[in-house]
């Protein structure tokens, strides 16, 4: 039976950090129960809510029941997403669960929750795994008090050292870290020391990223305007972001965990089933203010304002927004975006049987520089260029 993956969007956080360009926002406690109730809402009435909203999901049926067929998929992993969910009550967690149970086939294999360090407390986690979650992803960022300080966190390094036991103990079993290269007053030395940190609480999964430098964060666009609040002059070089990546290639290696998306590693069997479906194209369904959803033809979102969402709700609409028909340039541009993400890399023959393009003339120039290696059928990122991958993508591209 094909599978489904849903994703949860919480946009709510007990602060804004410096480097968050998502929309979240600090609201009130008292927020969180109406805007639980718009979710489970649209969970259980999804079908008629993408109908009326004028989301025809088939791939040219002209019967309406067709058209929906791919909802009635088993649904076999689900993320809650934010913003901070861990801020949620245990027991809204737990309604959201049992409306997915409710509208859908369900078989749960990973049932993910975002949580900062701080957030963790015993009879949560306790409630947590009752309900079914059985992984969370650690927003740890740092475990230097000085960075974790100046990007506007609001845990220390000393509150990951408490909650990893009571994850434990609750009987998480698949805990995920993760850490930013290039926070403000970031070193080689703090980063060293972060993933030493890292590597012997052994976490399940690990995710690396890179500092984002946008319009969309406070500190981008400081770092935009060449300006120093946020610590903006404190941030590390492109350089060296690019070598604390490297350093954590390494080290991670080193300590056992394999490299299986340019921002992933895992211990063998934990890589994230749900993350996998985004890069392998699979479909999935977001419900909440600003959930994205792709139906294997369709992309579309729900809009970010949360009150306007559960208003909306409530009135019986799904705010649907940014709603595109996937092309077949589209979908062969991000077969090969995300595939090459993987470090599996990519099967050139399906792709160019499934598609009915010649690859050759986009890969050979990558590989004459270095960029891409190609072994048989299979190509992938240069192991030396996934810190510079972007610049690869850019050039793929054109």
């Amino acid at each position: 039976m094909e599978r489904l993956g849903i994703y949860l969007q919480v946009p709510f956080c007990q602060t804004k950090c410096t480097y968050c360009n998502f929309h979240t926002g600090v609201v009130a406690k008292e927020r969180f129960a109406p805007y639980v109730a718009a979710v489970c809402a649209e969970i259980r009435g999804h079908r008629e809510l993408l109908r009326a909203a004028g989301v025809e999901l088939g791939k040219g049926s002209e019967k309406q029941e067709d058209s929906q067929e791919w909802l009635s998929h088993l649904v076999d992993t689900v993320y809650f997403g934010g913003g901070t969910p861990s801020l949620l009550e245990a027991g809204q967690l737990q309604e959201i669960v049992d409306a997915i149970r409710e509208a859908f086939k369900t078989e749960f294999e990973e049932v993910t929750l975002e949580a900062d360090p701080e957030t963790i407390e015993e009879g949560k986690a306790t409630a947590w795994v009752k309900a079914g979650i059985n992984r969370v992803s650690f927003g740890v960022q740092s475990f230097s008090d000085k960075e974790l300080a100046a990007a506007g966190r609001m845990h220390r390094r000393a509150d990951v050292y408490r909650a990893v036991p009571i994850l434990r103990q609750a009987g998480i079993r698949n805990i995920s870290f993760d850490l930013i290269a290039g926070l403000p007053h970031q070193t080689k030395e703090s980063w060293t020391q972060s993933l030493e940190a890292l590597i012997a609480l052994r976490p399940e999964h690990v995710s690396v990223y890179l500092l984002e430098v946008d319009e969309g964060s406070r500190l981008g666009k400081e770092l935009l305007a060449g300006g120093a609040r946020y610590s903006a002059g404190a941030v590390p070089s492109e350089d060296e972001m690019a070598e604390f990546y490297e350093k954590a290639q390494a080290e991670l290696a080193k300590a056992g965990y394999h490299h299986y998306e340019i921002s992933n590693w895992a211990r063998p069997g934990f890589e994230s089933k749900h993350n996998l479906k985004y890069w392998r194209r699979e479909a999935y369904l977001g419900f909440g203010a600003g959930a994205h959803s792709f139906s294997g033809k369709l992309r579309w979102a729900n809009a970010h304002d949360a009150a306007a969402y559960a208003h909306a709700i409530e009135s019986g609409r799904l705010p649907v927004e940014q709603l595109e028909a996937v092309t077949e340039k589209m979908a062969l541009e991000e077969e090969l975006f995300l595939g090459l993400r993987q470090l599996s890399g990519i099967d050139v023959r399906r792709i160019e049987r499934e598609y009915g393009v010649a690859l050759a003339g986009r890969f050979e120039p990558l590989a004459a520089a270095g960029l891409v290696q190609r072994e048989g059928n299979v190509v992938r990122l240069a192991e030396e260029k996934l810190s510079v991958s972007n610049e690869v993508f850019v050039e793929l591209m054109r």
